[in-house]
This record gives C-alpha cells, sequence and structure tokens, in this order.
C-alpha cells in the first residue's frame, strides 16, 4: 500500500519521539513507571499504527490504523499538558512540542481524508 518511511508524518513522528524521550529523561526519577513510560508509549504509538496501516492491503484498515494514530496524538498532548501544569519543563518546550503534535494531528486528518475517497 504505502512505503511507511517515505511519508511526511510518519517521519516527523520519528523526530517527535526523539524529543519526547530526551525530555521525559529529564521528569522526575519518580515518574519512570507513571508519565514517563506512558508519555513515551504515546509518541512511540503515533509512529508505529501509521507503519502498521501502510502494511495493510486496503485503504479502510489503513484509514483505522490512521485513525488510531491519532488518537496516541491526542493522548501525547493531554500527557504533555499535564506534565506541563506539573512544571517538568520550560513553557517555550511545552509549546514547540505541543505545535509538532498539532501540525502532525493535521497531517494524520489529511491523511485519513484522503483514504476516504
Amino acid at each position: 500500500m504505502h512505503n511507511f518511511k517515505e511519508l511526511k508524518v510518519w517521519q516527523k513522528t520519528i523526530e517527535l519521539i526523539v524529543e519526547i524521550y530526551k525530555l521525559t529523561d529529564k521528569y522526575p526519577k519518580s515518574e519512570m513507571y507513571g508519565i514517563i513510560s506512558q508519555t513515551q508509549r504515546a509518541a512511540v504509538s503515533i509512529s508505529c499504527n501509521i507503519s502498521e496501516g501502510c502494511g495493510k492491503t486496503s485503504k479502510k484498515d489503513f484509514q483505522r490504523f490512521l485513525e488510531m494514530s491519532l488518537g496516541s496524538a491526542n493522548e501525547l498532548e493531554n500527557l504533555l499538558i499535564v506534565a506541563n501544569k506539573l512544571n517538568y519543563f520550560e513553557e517555550i518546550d511545552f509549546v514547540s512540542l505541543e505545535e509538532k503534535v498539532q501540525e502532525i494531528n493535521k497531517m494524520l486528518k489529511a491523511l485519513i481524508k484522503v483514504q476516504n475517497n
């Protein structure tokens, strides 16, 4: 169907994952099995669902995995909001990451729309 490595949205999620891992490394160690793990898994889930969907043979299946990626992106944004409220990182980092997640959201929605046509 698609080569996931060629999709710009997948490429952007990989860049985001690297940033998320660097950021969560600075969180309090008491969050190791809480918000750190959940944040990292949500970020990775975005790209994994895109790549898994690319392996499907129908547009409908691909779309379903893109929708799961969209859900993971929303989960990630929620976790970043919580971490920001807990002052785990600087506001400037939050703004930058939130913009990147929202850009990925828009790209996923556009790709989902294309699958509907």
